[in-house]
């Protein structure tokens, strides 16, 4: 079943309103709008903003070259040609790359008229463009705003119960290779899209100056969130690497499988804590039960070396692993308490001055 994000929607606002404003303004072609409209939109405020300040820089860079070149040399297809890869140069060159295909459209429009009819003619085909450009960017701006924590948290949750499967089942192998595959495969794609999602959270974090202290502290629990389910993701690897090739026993693949659960419930409460489902958690001593995990794998001395070399690496991947969990716990501990107080702080305010509830 096909759906429709945001993004694909405002994608269709852009481009109607684009072509009402230029035919309520009685330019043409309003098509040129539209194009530029659906180049124009992109996942963030901040990236919509800058994409629409590049390609305002860029079109006007270009559209400077193409009334330039229509003087001096005259719009033929060989000068049209050259011009294209002058600008595709200069665009390069200012690293502008994610401007140069409405640029190129933009000194496309410009050139390629039957008669050139000046500089009015030029400057109509560029407010054109323009239009298009502020279109999308108003669309993005109030019609349905990017709401990136949220997205963040379910994309999180659904990885986390396709990872909690994987893993809960990795050792004992109880699904079927095709079924491990596809949940393994589509791991991998909600781990890259959870990249993406954080790289932009980390990106509005930086560029908005009025992001407050909280925000910040909880982006960077998004990150440590996001590092776990890597750590996660890379143990699924190397057992699947190197566990079943070492040729186990029945007791160690108990206990392999064991310890693999108590990490992942540890996981599981440790998110469900930060949703507020549950209370502390009382897991203060797992991380020190991996190092005695890894320790005792090191130390057994019955194992043949390859082996134990295995083991060894699949050990030193779980530690790694209680340990990033360890961390996204104290965390999202230092991250409530912060709330709390923030909470407090308003409340207190509020009581305080009933009128500032009423401006809220």
């Amino acid at each position: 079943m096909i759906t429709l994000g945001p993004r694909v929607l405002k994608t269709g606002l852009a481009v109607v309103l684009a072509l009402y404003i230029t035919k309520w303004l009685g330019l043409e072609p309003p098509v040129f709008a539209a194009i530029a409209a659906t180049f124009t939109i992109q996942p963030s405020i901040y990236r919509s903003w800058k994409q629409v300040m590049e390609q305002f820089q860029a079109n006007t860079l270009g559209a400077i070259i193409a009334v330039s070149s229509i003087y001096l040399f005259g719009n033929s297809p060989i000068v049209i040609g050259l011009v294209m890869v002058i600008v595709i140069i200069i665009s390069l060159k200012l690293k502008m790359e994610g401007s140069i295909s409405l640029t190129l459209i933009t000194v496309l429009v410009m050139m390629s008229s039957q008669e050139f009819q000046g500089i009015v003619a030029a400057g109509n085909k560029f407010i054109i463009v323009l239009v298009g450009m502020g279109s999308a960017f108003l669309v993005n701006l109030i019609i349905s705003p990017p709401n990136y924590n949220k997205n963040f948290s379910e994309k999180m949750d659904s990885s986390f119960r396709t990872m909690s499967l994987l893993i809960r089942t990795a050792i004992s192998n109880e699904l079927t290779e095709k079924t491990f595959q596809n949940q393994w495969s589509q791991l991998k794609k909600d781990v890259s899209k959870l990249e993406d999602l954080y790289k932009t959270l980390d990106e509005e974090r930086e560029k908005i100056s009025k992001l407050k202290p909280l925000d910040v502290r909880e982006i960077v629990v998004f990150k440590q969130m996001l590092a776990c389910l890597q750590q996660g993701l890379k143990l699924l690897d190397i057992i699947e690497d190197h566990f079943f090739q070492s040729r186990p026993e029945i007791e160690e693949t108990r206990e392999f499988d064991h310890h693999l659960e108590e990490l992942i419930n540890y996981h599981e409460m440790i998110l469900l804590k930060y949703t507020g489902k549950i209370k502390d958690i009382d897991k203060a001593d797992l991380l020190e039960e991996s190092g005695q995990f890894l320790e005792g794998i090191m130390e057994d001395t019955i194992y043949e070396r390859e082996h134990k070399l295995r083991l060894v690496i699949i050990g030193s991947v779980i530690f790694d692993y209680a340990f990033q969990l360890e961390r996204l716990n104290d965390l999202i501990d230092q991250y409530q308490k912060k709330k709390q107080h923030v909470e407090k702080a308003s409340l207190r305010t509020i009581l305080k001055n009933p009128r500032v509830l009423l401006k809220k």
